[in-house]
């Protein structure tokens, strides 16, 4: 097999957004794609016509990625028609609050932060059996930059994020001699998420003029990051962060 072509990824809440952007140029790569969602079958199915419609392979699966027994079921759909996953694209968002500490409950935080973990252990453990036979495998999750980079509001997902690079810098180095690359993408922010939609104008223009290239991120620009994460150009990258974020993380 010479480069990525054939090559199956999985990218989780792919439905839309950054995940579905990332589907479509990793099929646009020649990878056959799996485009995860947890209820927006409708968007999912949109995904992967689009795919299909510029002559690229894709299937939706529904999966809530919390839930080890409903990952599995998962994989087993995806190898049944394609084999195993040579990619995993940890793009699904599970929720939190956007509040500050003192008005917050332990089951905002700490239920933010098992979520948040538990969805990686658990697709992590479903995708790692077919990489490690074949001594080849690319994961690549998506942080965010409010995990070292505070803002107002956002300790819940912040937290849950640092935990998650963590994790991913020691999965990089046990996998590392498996053939396994471990890499995380954190974009700044960006337009056109769910996330974007919470934050009013004047916020968003605030963010603007902190941002050294005058904008804020698209999906497919953080969308260039993983595919280069998750191409056979990256032999000898693990274990490291890419911030897509037009040099707002300067300040």
């Amino acid at each position: 097999m010479t480069g990525t072509t054939g090559r199956v990824a999985l990218v989780t809440g792919a439905s839309s957004g950054i995940g579905a952007a990332t589907a479509r140029l990793l099929a646009t790569r020649g990878m056959r794609v799996v485009v995860n969602y947890l209820r927006s079958g409708t968007a999912a199915e949109e995904v992967v016509a689009g795919i299909e419609a510029a002559g690229g392979q894709a299937m939706a699966v529904q999966a809530d990625v919390r839930e080890a027994a409903a990952v599995e079921s998962m994989i087993e759909q995806v190898r049944a028609a394609w084999g195993g996953i040579d990619v995993l694209v940890h793009n699904a968002l599970t929720p939190y609050v956007i509040k500050p500490f003192q008005d917050m409950t332990w089951e905002e935080l700490g239920g933010k932060l098992d979520d948040e973990m538990r969805a990686a252990f658990a697709v992590t453990k479903a995708v790692l059996p077919a990489m490690a036979e074949q001594g080849w495998g690319r994961i690549i999750y998506l942080g965010t930059g409010l995990s070292h980079q505070p803002r107002e509001g956002m300790i819940a997902l912040g937290t849950a994020k640092a935990a998650l690079v963590q994790f991913a810098r020691y999965l990089a180095q046990e996998l590392g001699p498996r053939g396994i690359t471990v890499n995380v993408v954190e974009p700044g922010p960006v337009e056109d998420t769910r996330m974007a939609a919470v934050f009013d104008e004047e916020h968003k223009q605030r963010q603007v003029a902190a941002t050294p290239l005058g904008r804020l991120a698209h999906p497919g620009d953080v969308a260039q990051a993983v595919a280069f994460y998750a191409s056979e150009d990256n032999a000898f990258m693990t274990g490291t962060t890419a911030a897509v974020n037009g040099g707002m993380s300067m300040y």
